[in-house]
This record gives structure tokens, C-alpha cells and sequence, in this order.
């Protein structure tokens, strides 16, 4: 029973943060991209800390490296990770989920250049390769229009996932008390603030929003569902299986972001949209090989 409940759970998470792709398009035709993540992390971080402070757990920081963590985090995972935002402007939500698929290889990388106990091996280069040759087939970038909406938009993607993939090795490599649920909640919560600011700083208004039904349900789906929902999930997953298996959710996501374009937006699914997901899925396959083999035979 507890392994079919860890499946559902599985799936339910990637179901929660595939869906939320569609659900950031469907937002930007009324919220502009940099307020639309500051108010779904507002809320969620919100929400995630009231639900740990209910629970007694110790939500508060009490040293310098908590409020560090708490920075970068909040820099790199959430304020970094609003160009996700800006880039599904001009990028289908499918498109966009395919793309973050990269996270875990760009993880790979950082490590490999910044923690001395991962080096750069053979290995990781070609994965790092297949995986940006999965981008470049999702792009087609046309030497003569390198500046295409589009183009630029991937490019924004791209970004984001890069921020969240150099934010989780800057966290190892820092000692926090908190635990990574308190230290999750209070990152929504500064990266948020941080973002507000970021907004001002652009242009963006209130005034720029045209309130909709669509709006609000995408900022409610997004702050609870895909933010403080999704994430208790995530902490139960992290303790039942591992980072390893955590990763792996990164390629389900993309599913259910495709399914629920084509259904809720009209998107198209197109071959080189599969070709890249194989091939960037194909780049983690090949840095984590060994152990993904080790974790099948521990199953079997």
C-alpha cells in the first residue's frame, strides 16, 4: 500500500507542476510576467509556512547561514526562476516543460565546475551535449533570425532553469539549520519580495492587470496547487526515495504540461518537440547512468 500511495503521490506531483505551464500562459494574457510570479509565490510561501507553523515545525531561522540559504534560494530558485514567466510569453507550455528538463543536467554541470567531490568527466560533458542538442532541435535557431520572439523566449527558459540549477549547488555548499520544507517557504516569501521589486523596477503596474477569471484561477492554481500542494508532496517524496527519484520527476512533467497545452490551449504537439525531450532526457540518462542502474537492481 505505501509504495502504490508513493506512485500516486509520484504522479500527482508531476501532474502539479505540469499543468502549471499551461496555467502560467493562460495567466499572461492578463497578469504581466514578473507580478504574475511575485503573487504566486507571495501566496504560496505564505501558505507553505502557515501549514509548517500548524504542524510545529521549527520555521524559525536562527543563524546567518539560515538567512543566506534563505537568499540564495530565494534569489536562484525563486527570483531566477521568473524568467520561466517571461519567456512562456512567446513559448508554448509544452515547449517550456521540455526545456526545464534541462535542470537536472545544468545541475550536473554547476557541480562538476564548483564542488571539488563532483569533477568534470567524459560522462557528464556528453550528457551536458546531448541535452543542449535536444534544445537546439526544439529551437531551430535561424542564423539570420537569431532574435525571433521565440527564440528569445527559449533563451529566457533556458535562464531560468540555469538559476535554479546553479542555486541548488550553491545551497550545498552552505551548512543551514533549517529544514529544506522551512527553508522552500521562506524562499517563496523573499524571492517574492524580491521580485516585486524587480517588477517596479521594469514598469509593471497594478494598473497593467486586467482583472479575469482566467487570471485569478491561474494565481490560485499556481500558489496553491503547483507551490504549497506540490511541494509537501515533494518533501514527503524527498524522504521516501531520494534526490535520484526526485529528478526523475523532471521527465513526467513534460507529459502532463503537453497534454494539458493541447487540451486547455490549443497547442500543438510536433516531432521536434519529442525528438528534444528524448534527447534531453537522453543527457540525464547518461550522467546518471550508474546510478540508475544501481537503483534498479536495489528495487529488483
Amino acid at each position: 500500500m505505501t509504495r502504490l500511495r508513493n506512485v500516486g503521490l509520484f504522479v500527482a506531483l508531476s501532474a502539479l507542476w505540469g499543468f502549471s505551464f499551461p496555467a502560467i500562459s493562460a495567466g499572461l494574457d492578463s497578469i504581466p510576467p514578473l507580478l504574475f510570479a511575485a503573487f504566486r509565490y507571495d501566496f504560496g510561501g505564505a501558505l507553505l509556512l502557515g501549514y509548517l507553523v500548524v504542524r510545529g515545525a521549527e520555521w524559525r531561522p536562527k543563524t546567518n547561514s539560515d538567512w543566506i540559504a534563505i537568499v540564495v534560494a530565494g534569489a536562484f530558485f525563486i527570483a531566477g526562476n521568473s524568467l520561466l514567466f517571461v519567456g512562456q510569453q512567446t513559448v508554448p507550455g509544452g515547449v517550456a516543460s521540455i526545456l526545464y528538463g534541462l535542470i537536472p543536467i545544468l545541475t550536473a554541470g554547476f557541480a562538476a565546475l564548483l564542488l571539488p567531490s563532483e569533477p568534470i568527466t567524459t560522462r557528464r560533458l556528453v550528457g551536458v551535449a546531448l541535452g543542449f542538442f535536444g534544445v537546439a532541435v526544439i529551437a531551430r535557431p535561424d542564423p539570420s533570425n537569431v532574435a525571433a520572439a521565440e527564440v528569445v523566449g527559449i533563451g529566457f527558459i533556458i535562464v531560468a532553469g540555469a538559476s535554479v540549477a546553479l542555486g541548488s549547488v550553491l545551497l550545498r555548499r552552505l551548512s543551514p539549520t533549517l529544514g529544506i520544507s522551512v527553508l522552500t517557504a521562506w524562499a517563496m516569501l523573499v524571492g517574492g519580495g524580491m521580485l516585486h521589486a524587480g517588477s517596479f523596477a521594469i514598469g509593471e503596474r497594478f494598473g497593467d492587470i486586467t482583472p479575469t477569471l482566467v487570471g485569478v484561477a491561474s494565481v490560485l492554481y499556481l500558489a496553491v496547487l503547483a507551490s504549497a500542494v506540490a511541494y509537501v508532496i515533494y518533501f514527503v517524496l524527498l524522504r521516501e526515495f531520494g534526490p535520484l527519484e526526485i529528478n526523475l520527476v523532471s521527465y513526467v512533467v513534460p507529459v502532463f504540461g503537453t497534454v494539458g497545452g493541447i487540451a486547455l490551449l490549443g497547442e500543438e504537439l510536433s516531432t521536434a518537440m519529442v525528438l528534444g525531450f528524448v534527447l534531453i532526457s537522453g543527457g540525464f540518462v547518461v550522467i546518471k547512468g550508474r546510478t540508475i542502474a544501481a537503483e534498479l537492481t536495489q528495487w529488483a
